[in-house]
C-alpha cells in the first residue's frame, strides 16, 4: 500500500518521517489516541448515573413540552393552528440544536464538557419559564384552566419565549452527547461490556419514557387545572437534581477526547476530489494510507476501503511524489478520511427516510392533544392516553432488553441467519409501518368523534379512551424506530463523529416537526377556501382532521417503499480492530 505522511491539520495527527533509498518510510508518532486516552473505570454502574440524568432531564423537558400547545392557547390566547405550528417549530428547534451539541462534542469540547455546558443552559431556561409564568403570565391566579382566560403581559411573552428556546438549546445539545457519553463507558474489547453497550441504548430510551410518564400523569394534571407555575417549578427542580447526578459520576467516568473538526475533514476530501477530477481513481491497494495500526485522524480507528462512491477515491489517489510529500490534506487524504466521508453519504438516504416518521410522531404533541381536548374525559385529564403510551413504551423497552434479547433474537437469528436477530434497519422499518397504522387509527378515531358531536358545543361525547390505540401504536413504533436509530447511527458512525451519529436521530425529529408545520399550513391554504373552514379549523367540529391523519398515513406508506430501497442499498462500516486501547494500557490516566 502506498504511504506518505499526513496533513498539517488541527484534526489530523502529526507524523514523523524518515527518508531512505529515495522513498519515504513513515513512523507514526501520533499523540496518545483520544479513544484510548481514557480513564479505565466507566462500566455499567457509572453509566447508570447517566440513565438517572436522562430520566430526570426528560421529566423536566416534557414538563414544559407536553402541555405547551395548551399553554399557548389557554394562557397566551393563540388559535389551534398557530399553537400547533409553534409547538412543531419549537420541538424542531430542540432537536436541531442536537447537531450543534454533537459538533462541539466531536470537534472541540468532548462529551463531558458539552453535557455540562448545555445542562446549565437547560436549567437557566427552566428557571426563566418558572419566573415568567409566576410573575407575568398567570394573571389572574388560577387562569389557564380552560375556563378562566389569562391576561398576560407582553414582557411576559418575550421572557417565556426566550426561556423555552433556552430549554430547547440546552436539552437538544445535551441529548445526543449524553447517549454517546454513556456508550463510552463500555469497553468494546470486553465481550460482556460490548453486549452491555448495545443494551444501554434500550435502557437509555427506557429512562426517557420513565421521565415522560411522570410528566404525562402528575405534572400534566396540575398544569391542566391552571397550576402552570407549579409544573414549571417541578421541572426546574428535576433538572437541577439531574445535573447533580451527572456531576456525581465525574471521578469515575471514562473520558474520550475530541477528534477534531469533522466538517473540515469532509471538506478536505471533496476539495481533493475536485482538484483531481480528471485523475482516474487508483486501485484499492494503491490508495494512500498511513502505516501502522492507528489512523491519521486522532483517536479514530482505520476504516477499510469500500468500492461504492468510487469517484471519492480520487482524494486518496497519489498523483505524484511532490503531492505525496506536500503535507497538504486539501490535495491528498488517507483512505480512512475518505471512508469517513463515504460513511456520512451512506447514512444520509436512510436518515432522510426517517423524517416522515418524525412527522407522524410529532402529532402526539400537537394534534393528538387538541383532539383529546375536545373529547369526553371521565377523570378530568385528557393526557391519560399519552400516559398509557409512555407506560407501553416502558414495557416495550423492558421486553426489548429482556425477552427480546433472550428469546426473540435467537429465534429471529435462526429464521434470518443473522445471529443478532432483527437488525437496526429492520426494526426501523417495522417502526415506520406501525407509525402508518397509528395515523390510520387516529383518523378513524376522529371520524367517530365527529359523528358524536354535542350540538352547540366544541366537544364530542366520544370517550377519551378511544385515543388509546393511536397512542399505543405511536409508542410501539417509537421503540422500534428510535431505539433502532440510536443503535444504527451511533454504531455506523466513524469514531471521529460518534456524537454526530447520535444527533442524526434527533435531527430527524427536528426536521419532522418543521415538515409537519409546513404540511399543516399547506393543507389549510388549500382546504380553507370560501365557506370551507379547512381541515384543521379553530373549531375542530367544523373541520376534517381525519383527512389530515389519512394523508400522513399515505405519506408514510410511500416513504416505507423508499426506505426499503435505501436499506437494501446500504453497506455497513468496516473498521479495523487495531487494539488501540491495549497499546496504551499502562498510562491512561487522563483528565477532563
Amino acid at each position: 500500500m502506498a504511504t506518505s505522511f499526513s496533513a498539517n491539520s488541527t484534526n489530523i495527527a502529526t507524523n514523523k518521517v524518515t527518508e531512505g533509498d529515495s522513498s519515504y518510510r513513515e513512523e507514526s508518532a501520533m499523540e496518545r489516541s483520544s479513544r484510548a486516552d481514557e480513564k479505565k473505570i466507566g462500566g455499567a454502574k457509572v453509566a447508570s448515573l447517566l440513565l438517572v440524568n436522562q430520566a430526570l432531564a426528560t421529566l423536566a423537558f416534557f414538563g414544559v413540552g407536553v402541555n405547551l400547545v395548551l399553554f399557548l392557547t389557554r394562557v397566551l390566547g393563540q388559535d389551534n393552528v398557530s399553537a400547533a405550528n409553534n409547538v412543531s417549530k419549537w420541538i424542531g428547534t430542540v432537536y436541531m440544536f442536537s447537531l450543534i451539541g454533537a459538533f462541539l462534542s466531536d470537534s472541540y469540547w468532548g462529551r463531558y464538557l458539552t453535557c455540562t455546558v448545555f445542562q446549565l443552559v437547560f436549567v437557566l431556561g427552566l428557571a426563566l419559564s418558572s419566573l415568567s409564568s409566576w410573575r407575568f403570565l398567570i394573571n389572574p391566579a388560577g387562569c389557564g384552566d380552560g375556563n378562566t382566560p389569562c391576561k398576560p403581559s407582553s414582557i411576559g411573552d418575550d421572557i417565556f419565549y426566550l426561556s423555552i428556546y433556552l430549554v430547547a438549546f440546552g436539552y437538544g445539545g445535551h441529548q445526543p452527547t449524553l447517549a454517546t457519553f454513556g456508550a463510552d463507558q463500555y469497553d468494546e474489547k470486553n465481550p460482556k461490556e460490548r453486549s452491555a453497550k448495545v443494551a444501554f441504548f434500550c435502557y437509555f430510551y427506557f429512562a426517557l419514557n420513565v421521565g415522560s410518564l411522570f410528566s404525562n400523569t402528575v405534572l400534566v394534571y396540575y398544569e391542566d387545572t391552571g397550576k402552570w407555575t407549579m409544573g414549571f417549578l417541578v421541572s426546574l427542580v428535576s433538572a437541577v437534581i439531574a445535573f447533580l447526578a451527572f456531576l456525581l459520576g465525574t471521578p469515575r467516568y471514562r473520558f474520550v477526547k475530541p477528534c477534531g473538526n469533522p466538517v473540515m475533514r469532509v471538506a478536505q476530501v471533496f476539495s481533493a476530489v475536485v482538484r483531481k477530477w480528471k485523475v482516474a481513481p487508483a486501485k484499492a491497494e494503491e490508495l494512500f494510507e498511513v502505516e501502522g495500526s492507528q489512523s491519521a485522524i486522532k483517536g479514530s480507528r482505520k476504516i477499510r476501503h469500500t468500492d461504492d462512491f468510487e469517484f471519492m477515491d480520487k482524494a486518496a489517489t497519489i498523483k505524484d511524489s511532490e503531492e505525496q510529500s506536500s503535507k497538504n490534506p486539501w490535495r491528498l487524504c488517507t483512505v480512512t478520511q475518505v471512508e469517513e466521508a463515504k460513511c456520512v453519504l451512506r447514512m444520509l438516504p436512510v436518515w432522510l427516510c426517517t423524517i416522515i416518521y418524525s412527522v407522524v410522531f410529532t402529532q402526539m404533541a400537537s394534534l393528538f392533544v387538541e383532539q383529546g381536548d375536545v373529547m369526553n374525559s371521565y377523570i378530568g385529564s385528557f393526557h391519560l392516553p399519552a400516559a398509557s403510551m409512555s407506560a407501553f413504551d416502558i414495557c416495550s423497552v423492558l421486553v426489548c432488553t429482556g425477552i427480546y434479547r433472550q428469546i426473540l433474537v435467537p429465534l429471529a437469528g435462526k429464521l434470518s441467519g443473522n445471529p443478532k436477530g432483527l437488525s437496526e434497519l429492520q426494526r426501523m422499518g417495522i417502526g415506520l409501518i406501525i407509525g402508518m397504522f397509528a395515523m390510520v387509527a387516529s383518523g378513524a378515531t376522529e371520524i367517530a368523534r365527529l359523528r358524536r358531536i354535542i350540538h352547540g358545543e366544541k366537544t364530542s361525547s366520544l370517550s377519551i379512551f378511544w385515543q388509546i390505540p393511536q397512542y399505543v401504536l405511536v409508542g410501539a413504533s417509537e421503540v422500534f424506530m428510535y431505539v433502532g436509530q440510536l443503535e444504527f447511527f451511533n454504531g455506523q458512525a466513524p469514531d471521529g463523529i460518534k456524537s454526530f451519529g447520535s444527533s442524526l436521530c434527533m435531527a430527524s425529529i427536528s426536521l419532522g416537526n418543521y415538515v409537519s408545520s409546513m404540511l399543516v399550513n399547506m393543507v389549510m391554504i388549500i382546504t380553507a377556501r370560501g365557506q370551507n373552514k379547512g381541515w384543521i379549523p379553530e373549531n375542530l367540529n367544523t373541520g376534517h382532521m381525519d383527512r389530515f391523519f389519512f394523508l400522513l398515513a399515505g405519506l408514510a406508506a410511500f416513504d416505507f417503499v423508499l426506505y426499503l430501497l435505501c436499506a437494501k442499498w446500504y453497506k455497513n462500516i468496516n473498521v479495523e480492530d487495531n487494539d488501540m486501547e491495549e497499546q496504551e494500557h499502562d498510562d491512561v490516566n487522563s483528565k477532563v
